[in-house]
C-alpha cells in the first residue's frame, strides 16, 4: 500500500525521497525492520493475552527431559509469525504482483489450517487435533491453487536469450535487452514455460513437458498432469517436514530463517536481469518482488525466536509450523528452485525420513517376528538425540550449523555447475 502511496506522491507532487519506494532493496529492508518490531514488541503482548486466556500446551509424556517444565507454555504463537509476515508485506509489496498474491493466499490458507488444529487441541481438549485427512485436503487444496496459477497465469513466465539474427521472428513487444560487463547486448524473449532449475548442471533446465514428450510429442499439452501433482507433493511434504521439526525450542524457527535467507538470495538475483545474466541463471520477471515477502518472513522468524529460544516462552503450534513449511515450498516453486529443496531443506527432509523409516521398520519387524523393533530411540530425529542425553540447546545449535552448511551449498550451486 505504501508503494502505491509514495509512487502517487512522487508522480504528482515530486515528494523528495518518495522514489526510494521504487527500490526493492529499500522496501525489503523496511519490511524486515517492521517485521522484527511487530514480532518483538507486539509478540510480548500476544503472549500475555494467550496466558490470560490460559491457552497452554499440553505435553504428552514421552519420557524426555524437561517435559514437565514445558507443560502449560502458551501455544498458538504462530499468530505472531503470521502477523509479522502479512502486515509488512501488505504495506510494502506490490499487491498486483502474482507471486505476492500467491504468497499471501498460502500464508493465510495454511495458517488457518494450523489454527484449526491448535484450536481443537486447546479448546476442545482433543489431543489429536484436526483429523489428518482434513490437513491433507487443505494442503492439496493450496497445492492445486499454486499449481494452476503457476501453470496458466500469463504473468508467470521466464526470459530466454534470442540470437540477434533471429530477432525478426519474434514479437518486438516481448523483446527486452541487457548489456553485460563486456558491452555485449543480449536480447531476451518472454516465454511461458514450466521449466525449473536443475542444480549443479550448467546451461540446463528441466521442463515438465519433457516427461510426456518422451512418450508421445502430442501429449505435451497434458503436462499439467505431471506439473500440478508435483507441486501438491512438494507443498505437502515440506509443510509436514516443518511441522515435524517443530518439536524442541527454536529448531523449526531458526531452520526456517536460514532457508528464508537462501530463498531471498535466489529471489533477488532471479528477478534482476543483470545478475541473472551475469550468473547465467534463469531470469524470472516479477520474482524480485518476493524479496519483500522474504525479508518479512526472515524478520518474523528471528523476532519469534526471541520468545521461542530455549527455554521457550511460547510455542508456535501448527498455526506457525504448517504455514512456515508451505511458505518455503511455494517460494522455492516460484523461483524455480524446487528441485533444490532436498538440499536447501535438508533438516526438514531428515526429520521426515526418520519418521518414515521408524514407522516402516517397526511395522515390518512386527509383521515378520511379532515384535516391533526401532531404528532410532525415538522419532523425529531430534528426539533420538534427546534420548541419547543431548541437551535441547546442543541439538538445536548443531542442527542450525547443518542448516547453514546446506544453505551455503544451495547458494554456491549458482556457480558450481
Amino acid at each position: 500500500m505504501l508503494y502505491y502511496l509514495f509512487n502517487y506522491l512522487r508522480m504528482h507532487y515530486n515528494l523528495p525521497g518518495a522514489n526510494l519506494f521504487a527500490y526493492i532493496s529499500f522496501r525489503a529492508a523496511l519490511a524486515m525492520i517492521l517485521s522484527l518490531l511487530i514480532s518483538l514488541v507486539y509478540g510480548g503482548r500476544i503472549i500475555a493475552f494467550i496466558k490470560k486466556k490460559q491457552i497452554g500446551e499440553t505435553i504428552r509424556d514421552l519420557g524426555l527431559e524437561g517435559e514437565k517444565q514445558k507443560q502449560g507454555t502458551p501455544t498458538m504463537g504462530g499468530l505472531i509469525i503470521l502477523s509479522a509476515i502479512l502486515i509488512p508485506t501488505l504495506l510494502l509489496a506490490r499487491l498486483d504482483n502474482v507471486y505476492i498474491v500467491l504468497m499471501l493466499i498460502t500464508t493465510v490458507w495454511l495458517g488457518a489450517i494450523g489454527f484449526a488444529d491448535d484450536y481443537i487441541k486447546v479448546f476442545k481438549k482433543d489431543k489429536k487435533g484436526l483429523a489428518g485427512t482434513f490437513k491433507i485436503i487443505g494442503q492439496v487444496g493450496i497445492g492445486l491453487i499454486v499449481g494452476i496459477v503457476m501453470y496458466n497465469n500469463k504473468h508467470v513466465y521466464i526470459k530466454v536469450e534470442v540470437p540477434a539474427t533471429a530477432l525478426s521472428q519474434f514479437n518486438p513487444n516481448d523483446i527486452s535487452h541487457v548489456t553485460d560487463q563486456r558491452g555485449v547486448v543480449h536480447y531476451m524473449d518472454s516465454v511461458r514455460s514450466h521449466a525449473t532449475t536443475l542444480p549443479f548442471i550448467k546451461n540446463h533446465s528441466f521442463n515438465y513437458d519433457k516427461i510426456l514428450k518422451a512418450i508421445n510429442p502430442a501429449w505435451s499439452k497434458y503436462s499439467w498432469l505431471i506439473f500440478i501433482p508435483m507441486i501438491i507433493f512438494i507443498i505437502t511434504a515440506v509443510s509436514n517436514g516443518a511441522n515435524l521439526t517443530d518439536g524442541i525450542d527454536g529448531l523449526a524457527t531458526g531452520t526456517s530463517a536460514i532457508i528464508g535467507v537462501t530463498l531471498l538470495v535466489f529471489a533477488y538475483i532471479s528477478g534482476n536481469i543483470i545478475f541473472a545474466e551475469y550468473l547465467n541463471i534463469m531470469y524470472i520477471p516479477n520474482a524480485g518482488e518476493l524479496t519483500i515477502f522474504l525479508a518479512a518472513f526472515i524478520g518474523a522468524c528471528i523476532g519469534f525466536l526471541w520468545w521461542n529460544a530455549y527455554p521457550a516462552q511460547v510455542f508456535m503450534g501448527d498455526t506457525g509450523s504448517l504455514a512456515l513449511g508451505g511458505i518455503i515450498a511455494v517460494l522455492a516453486i516460484a523461483v524455480r528452485k524446487e528441485l533444490l529443496i532436498p538440499v536447501m531443506c535438508g533438516i526438514f527432509l531428515m526429520e521426515n525420513v526418520s519418521v518414515m523409516m521408524q514407522v516402516s521398520y517397526f511395522k515390518y519387524t512386527k509383521k515378520k517376528s511379532g515384535e516391533g523393533k526401532r531404528i532410532f530411540l525415538m522419532s523425529p530425529l531430534h528426539h533420538h538425540y534427546q534420548k541419547l542425553g543431548w541437551h535441547e540447546s546442543k541439538i538445536v545449535s548443531r542442527f542450525w550449523i547443518i542448516g547453514i552448511l546446506l544453505a551455503v551449498l544451495s547458494i554456491v550451486t549458482l556457480k558450481i555447475r
